[in-house]
């Protein structure tokens, strides 16, 4: 169990993506995803969403991410931010993403 105090140091906000290419050094199938999400700045994310998502569907979606992780070096790239989706049945991401338009960075909570 975590406590609320907890919680509230993960910083799970609203981007928009901007950007989506092929990510060729990963080993699993990703994409490059340059994210902005408002003042909390513009961030760079691998993503292993290719099953279900075509680059070009990705821009301009808004996406759900926690931005507060320190960067994650995968291959020759460095990961700002974590991309938020469930797994279905058959282990693909299906991405979180609100339900109505909203100002990128806003928090979630």
């Amino acid at each position: 169990m975590i406590t609320w105090d907890d919680f509230e140091k993960i910083e799970i906000r609203l981007g928009t993506i901007i950007t989506a290419k092929d990510f060729a050094n990963a080993r699993k199938p990703a994409y490059k995803l340059t994210i902005d999400f408002g003042p909390v700045g513009i961030k760079k994310c691998s993503a292993q969403i290719t099953a279900l998502y075509t680059k070009e569907a990705l821009v301009g979606r808004q996406i759900i991410a926690v931005v507060n992780f320190p960067p994650k070096q995968i291959a020759n790239f460095f990961s700002e931010c974590l991309v938020l989706g469930v797994y279905n049945q058959q282990g693909e991401v299906v991405l979180l993403q609100p339900s109505q338009q909203a100002d990128n960075g806003c928090r979630i909570g």
